[in-house]
């Protein structure tokens, strides 16, 4: 058999060298009897990642390089990755070491008993206090909506060939890899483990990533937003009815409702508050349908190493 491993990199100067000594490691001791492949995608690296995955393929054939005219995000370099595939299985893992390489014999081995999807889950991770609370409040959003996918969530996966075609032929932009892998419905299962502390260089996955990919994970795959406006409209109309009723009620015995201009301050901007928090998530609905309809590339290649 033969097992793909697909490696987004950027600004990972460092650490490529690293995977790819641990992945050949693990393959020279445990795994002997298999054949590899490690399509690195470079996605628009600025330091030195791409000459030292060059560098790495000058002295490994089994190296793919594909490089990235400019930084297009990380969901983009998988799907080049991906796409450029050749082996029985395909696995997806971080090019920042914080990934257990330890756990693709466990991996390989549960795909071989009947394994359509092999998922490696995070039930914790080495980061910071703030990184931890992040990912706990998006996931417990996302799961409303997709409670199959693991508190944790999870990007180390192992996906044979036929889930990976099944992936690659779904056809639109801003992609959810979680949401849209366990839409596929083949048989998965799950290896929990705790996410490595990063040893080399820094993150890039700043708070602005995070925030975009959230967005597209909540508005791509889940129903929750449009069901949200659709309660909060139906909560703000009853409560307009029973405030309009006591209105009424208290015109009919004389009474003023209320003294002065703040309680209707107050109520035209909590509603109007709500009308534009609704205008905001529609208008992000409005610009992904914009985004399908130009059908620009999810990325654009400069070079192939293959």
């Amino acid at each position: 058999m033969k097992i793909s491993f697909v490696v987004a990199v950027y600004h990972n100067e460092g650490a490529v060298s690293g995977t790819h000594e641990k992945i050949r490691s693990v393959f020279a001791n445990d795994l002997a009897q298999h054949e590899y492949e490690i399509v690195f995608v470079d996605d628009g690296s600025k330091d030195g990642s791409l000459p030292e995955i060059l560098r790495l393929r000058e002295q490994d054939s089994r190296i793919k390089v594909i490089s990235f005219t400019r930084n297009f995000g990380q969901m983009a370099a998988m799907l080049a990755g991906f796409k450029e595939a050749t082996g029985d299985a395909i696995i997806n893992i971080s090019a920042d070491l914080q990934d257990p390489v330890e756990l693709i014999p466990q991996m390989i081995e549960k795909w071989q008993g009947g394994a359509e999807t092999v998922i490696c889950y995070r039930t914790d991770r080495a980061d910071t206090l703030s990184a931890k609370l992040f990912s706990r409040l998006a996931y417990g959003v996302l799961r409303m909506s997709l409670p199959q996918i693991p508190p944790g969530g999870f990007d180390f996966v192992l996906m044979d060939r036929k889930v990976m075609d099944a992936f690659n032929a779904i056809d639109v932009r801003h992609r959810f890899f979680q949401g849209d892998l366990l839409w596929t419905g083949y048989r998965t299962s799950f290896i929990p483990y705790i996410r490595l502390k990063r040893t080399i260089g820094k993150s890039q996955y700043n708070f602005g990533k995070k925030l975009k990919n959230f967005l597209d994970a909540v508005l791509d795959a889940s129903y929750l937003p449009i069901r949200f406006i659709s309660l909060v409209g139906l909560i703000t109309s009853a409560l307009g009815l029973l405030y309009s009723a006591t209105i009424v009620f208290s015109w009919l015995r004389g009474e003023t409702p209320f003294e002065g201009w703040a309680p209707l301050m107050i109520v035209i901007l909590l509603v109007g508050g709500m009308i534009m928090v609704m205008l905001g998530v529609i208008g992000e609905y409005v610009w992904r349908i914009n985004e399908e309809v130009r059908k620009r590339p999810n990325y654009v290649i400069r070079d192939k190493h293959l």
